[in-house]
């Protein structure tokens, strides 16, 4: 299983579109959306409209048909399976990631279930994959990055490659999707690898 948080960060549309193309992957996929997070879906992916689960926002896209292996926790829920390292989920993507929740992985801060799956995933050995949303960055941004590196994580900040000549921003998103997938070790049609014929 591979859980996907999404904080309270712009690009929230890099989270759906990776929880997406797993899915569409056959994976399971665990989802925990923070409240920040669903304001910035309505503000940024649903044009102002109510946020009411991740479940109804994929079947309004219409992009994956495999939303039976999606589950949703609420950022408050300690009593989810990605509270305990008894459970056994391969790995977390914090995509975007606020720096805020940057902060609180950093620092081991687990007062809610993002931080506290990250936290499980440090301490079990399990892969820790950031994407950090902010520029320009700060030297706390960078010192936070650094140590949430030295405990396990593996940094994605959301910079496209324009190698592969983007016309959309639909285009830019994938890019990074892509990348995460390769990440993960999942098969992805994304994005070519560099020398590849198109």
């Amino acid at each position: 299983m591979i859980i996907v948080a999404i904080s309270g960060a712009s690009g929230p549309i890099m989270g759906i579109r990776l929880i997406e193309e797993l899915l569409n992957l056959e994976e399971e996929v665990a989802a925990i959306v923070s409240k920040t997070g669903r304001k910035i879906i309505e503000h940024e992916v649903l044009n102002n409209s109510a946020y009411t689960s991740l479940k109804d926002l994929l079947e309004k896209r219409g992009v994956t048909r495999k939303i039976g292996l999606l589950k949703e926790y609420e950022n408050s829920d300690f009593f989810s399976p990605s509270a305990s390292g008894s459970s056994e989920f391969e790995a977390v993507v914090v995509v975007p990631c606020s720096m805020k929740t940057l902060s609180a992985i950093a620092s081991g801060y687990a007062d809610n279930l993002i931080v506290r799956t990250c936290d499980v995933a440090f301490k079990e050995k399990r892969r820790c994959i950031i994407v950090p949303r902010e520029t320009p960055l700060n030297l706390i941004h960078v010192e936070n990055m650094r140590k949430a590196m030295v405990a396990g994580a593996e940094m994605v900040p959301p910079v496209p490659g324009f190698y592969t000549h983007p016309e959309t921003i639909d285009d830019v998103v994938d890019f990074i999707v892509g990348k995460l997938l390769n990440l993960l070790g999942r098969k992805q049609s994304l994005l070519n690898s560099w020398g590849s014929s198109e």
